[in-house]
């Protein structure tokens, strides 16, 4: 449980109530429960909605559960989705898309790539039918977290420094297999065969993500990583609404 205590407080902050001491590599090592920390967000979603659902309409609810996982999460990997927009922006060379990204300013495609990723989740949950929301709540977190393990695991530094060379250092096979064991039991318990489907496509889109970040950067960052994970919440809540129509 120390391992799944290191992922929870790295990707959210949720206080705990006594301290860990980390080791070298105990954050590469603790990914293979990043999903397990992923539904705990989810559960918290999942409660809020319960708790709200009652006496807030379902916008001003559905905004405050966007808000709400974004606080959870000290909107970790918002910044890496805002500073891959800012890099794809500049157009320049593998260094110039990597100084662009570490600069702590947000440029203006940073904005608005950030903004329409908000969007285009509050759209998506305020689209989800009242009887799979929580479902959805649950799955969505999860999803998205072990597509970092999947961005990780195997994967080359593209800088020497940063967290996702933390990361990398420390994650292999075992936390890939791992974490996509506790992904795909409660892929199939929360949505059955067709949250399996969606598992799948946003894997190869994780893939695809993956063999890109190589190309174009000799590797991955932490930015990187933040990135896949929000666009994979993105995605997977829209392939939950469009499967409500089939």
């Amino acid at each position: 449980m120390r391992l799944y205590f290191i992922a929870l407080q790295f990707l959210t902050i949720i206080p705990l109530p006594f301290t860990l001491r980390w080791e070298e590599n105990d954050l590469g090592r603790s990914m293979a429960f990043f999903p397990l920390a992923g539904l705990t967000i989810g559960g918290g979603l999942a409660g809020a909605d319960f708790l709200l659902a009652e006496f807030l309409p379902r916008p001003v609810e559905d905004l405050l559960l966007v808000a709400l996982l974004a606080a959870m999460t000290g909107a970790l990997h918002h910044d890496g989705l805002a500073d891959v927009c800012d890099g794809l922006a500049a157009r320049g060379s593998r260094e110039r898309f990597l100084a662009v990204m570490k600069d702590s300013r947000i440029g203006a495609v940073g904005v608005v790539g950030l903004v329409l990723g908000l969007l285009l989740k509050y759209q998506a949950l305020l689209a989800l039918f009242p009887e799979v929301k929580r479902q959805a709540l649950f799955f969505f977190p999860a999803v998205a977290r072990f597509a970092q393990v999947q961005m990780t695991v195997g994967a080359r530094r593209a800088r020497e420094d940063g967290l996702g060379a933390a990361c990398i250092a420390g994650a292999g096979v075992t936390q890939l297999l791992v974490a996509g064991a506790i992904t795909l039991v409660a892929t199939y318990f929360l949505l059955g065969m067709k949250g399996i489907g969606c598992w799948a496509v946003l894997s190869l889109f994780t893939a695809g993500t993956k063999v890109w970040s190589h190309r174009r950067l000799g590797g991955v960052t932490g930015d990187v990583i933040g990135c896949a994970s929000e666009l994979n919440e993105i995605i997977c809540l829209l392939i939950i609404v469009g499967m409500q129509r089939m």
